[in-house]
């Protein structure tokens, strides 16, 4: 299949299961150690999967959540992601979690939370070191990475310890979301409001060490949401990286992270990079 071919295909909107298919196809046989469906609370969303290199021990773990706009999406679609963390010495989490109309905003974070703590615990049976762990997403699960690695009481609220957490990647996140739509509003609905659910609003000195993966033609998020997040930790002499990559949409920086797909952004190397950087260290202010 050409470059071209697997391009139409894995970009067709409204094909998520061919999307699913595609990328996902290459990791059939991988050599990696998967632990699937383990319950980390009561609800049937409430599940995640761990991906191990053989014979981990204590290895960098990344907790990643998918998008999906808090309505769709499930982990088993992003088998590739998890796959290729783990092959490069990293033990990866996938996390699903509760969407709307089953609930609406803050739930879909607790349930983010309440991840972090189940892997705070049992990661280390996984070959992870529970102390260091980063914190991704894409899309709308860029929101939930960004929610949690800044908001450090909602964290601990449900069990969590943010000292933990070493740094954050953020593939296409929303950090500055206002609700455009009827669905959206329902999603986050009253008496919440902005400085309730945006990330960048949770930005303090404490805050992790933090990588931002965007397309330069991102429509369903615009960059300038990565943008005003960078220049918010900057303001603060926080650590972070912004990379924007020229002519790329809204699913390439995930969609890399599939063999068929690596050539649309170098956002598995900035990510595997970002990670065994901060995995060593806690989070530094860069004037430290």
């Amino acid at each position: 299949m050409t470059r071209l071919l697997l391009a139409l295909v894995l970009f067709l909107p409204g094909c998520a299961s061919t999307v699913s298919l595609v990328a996902n196809g290459p990791t059939q046989f991988d050599r990696v150690d998967r632990h699937a469906d383990l319950a980390y609370g009561q609800d049937p969303r409430q599940r995640l999967d761990v991906y191990s290199p053989r014979q981990a021990m204590s290895r960098p773990v990344v907790v990643f959540w998918y998008g999906g706009s808090w309505v769709k999406g499930k982990k088993s679609q992003y088998r590739f992601v998890g796959t290729t963390l783990a092959e490069r010495g990293i033990v990866a989490v996938i996390a699903d979690y509760r969407l709307y109309p089953q609930v609406h905003f803050p739930a879909f974070d607790e349930d983010g939370a309440r991840a972090v703590a189940w892997v705070e615990r049992h990661v280390q049976e996984f070959g992870g070191d529970p102390h260091h762990i980063v914190l991704m997403g894409h899309s709308a699960g860029g929101h939930t990475a960004a929610f949690l690695a800044f908001n450090h009481a909602f964290l601990q609220k449900f069990g969590a310890d943010p000292g933990d957490i070493s740094g954050v990647v953020g593939l296409s996140g929303t950090y500055v979301l206002v609700p455009a739509s009827d669905e959206e509003r329902a999603t986050f609905p009253s008496p919440y409001t902005e400085k309730d659910w945006q990330p960048i609003r949770f930005v303090d000195s404490q805050a992790p060490p933090t990588l931002l993966l965007h397309g330069s033609d991102d429509k369903e998020v615009l960059p300038q949401e990565a943008i005003e997040l960078k220049n918010e930790m900057e303001r603060q002499h926080l650590r972070v990286e912004l990379h924007i990559y020229n002519g790329r949409g809204h699913g390439d920086t995930v969609a890399s992270f599939a063999p068929v797909a690596r050539w649309r952004t170098p956002a598995v190397k900035d990510v595997v990079t970002f990670v065994d950087e901060v995995a060593g260290s806690h989070p530094a202010r860069l004037d430290e």
